[in-house]
Order: structure tokens, then C-alpha cells, then sequence
């Protein structure tokens, strides 16, 4: 009994970074965040592997949100970040729902928090005001590669 109890917590234990990529559920609405995506699609497109546009428009002022749930900050290929969101990335910044949603209501604070760099600053200048928001928009973007 004593060993099996043992090996379940050694068990939760080795799964918990399986977590930490960006595969625990989202806790937002997705459907609500499918309306406040409305306010991102003029600089963002969600775009599979395939080619197949999920969200948005052809816009390429912003990088593909395409499977950002878990990924590295700054590290979508062929789009020109700025040096401090790369640096950020570099830090260890990857977009689970906590730093996506203070990542699009501060970009620039996120960024300077995860990069301690008082001077890194981002690209993106719009900020989305409700938390609410954010959550939902993350639960959206999440969704759409799942």
C-alpha cells in the first residue's frame, strides 16, 4: 500500500512538466474569446500547418497565433520580433495562460518582467483592458489547435 502510494505521487510528480507546456485545460470562455479576437484580427491570423486560416485575416503586422498555448515567447519562425521579446523568450517566457494574459494586457511590463531589462520594450502596442478578455482570448487561440 505504502508503495503504491509512493509511485503515485512519483508519478504526479515526472507529469507535472508535461503540464507546464500549455496542455491543461483553459479556463476561460472560448466562444467569448472567439468575439474578443475580433479586436486582434487586423494585426494577428491564426494559420495552420496546413495553410487553412482558423481566425482572423491575412494580417502579418503580428505573428501566427497558430498553437501559442505553451510556446517559447518570440520564437514563431520568419516574423521580426522585437530584441526584448526575444530576450524575453531567451529568459524562459512561454505563453501559458498566466503570461499570455498579462503578456496582451502589458506587453511591455511582461516583457520587461521576464527579461528584468527596464529598457526591453515590444512591438505590440495594443493592450487588451479586461482580464476577462484575455483569459477568453486564450481559451480561444488555445482551442483552435486542439
Amino acid at each position: 500500500m505504502k508503495l503504491t502510494m509512493i509511485a503515485a505521487a512519483a508519478a504526479a510528480l515526472l507529469a507535472a512538466p508535461a503540464f507546464a507546456d500549455g496542455h491543461t485545460a483553459a479556463s476561460g470562455d472560448a466562444a467569448a474569446g472567439e468575439k474578443a479576437f475580433r479586436q486582434c484580427q487586423s494585426c494577428h491570423v491564426v494559420q495552420n500547418e496546413a495553410g487553412d486560416v482558423l481566425a482572423g485575416r491575412a494580417a502579418k503586422t503580428g505573428p501566427n497565433l497558430y498553437n501559442i498555448a505553451g510556446a517559447t515567447a518570440g520564437q514563431v519562425e520568419g516574423f521580426n520580433y522585437s530584441d526584448g521579446l526575444v530576450a524575453a523568450g531567451e529568459a524562459g517566457m512561454v505563453y501559458d495562460e498566466a503570461t499570455f494574459v498579462a503578456y496582451v494586457q502589458d506587453p511591455t511590463g511582461k516583457i520587461r518582467e521576464a527579461t528584468g531589462d527596464d529598457g526591453a520594450r515590444g512591438k505590440m502596442s495594443f493592450r487588451v483592458r479586461k482580464e476577462e478578455d484575455a483569459v477568453n482570448l486564450y481559451a480561444y487561440i488555445k482551442s483552435l489547435a486542439e
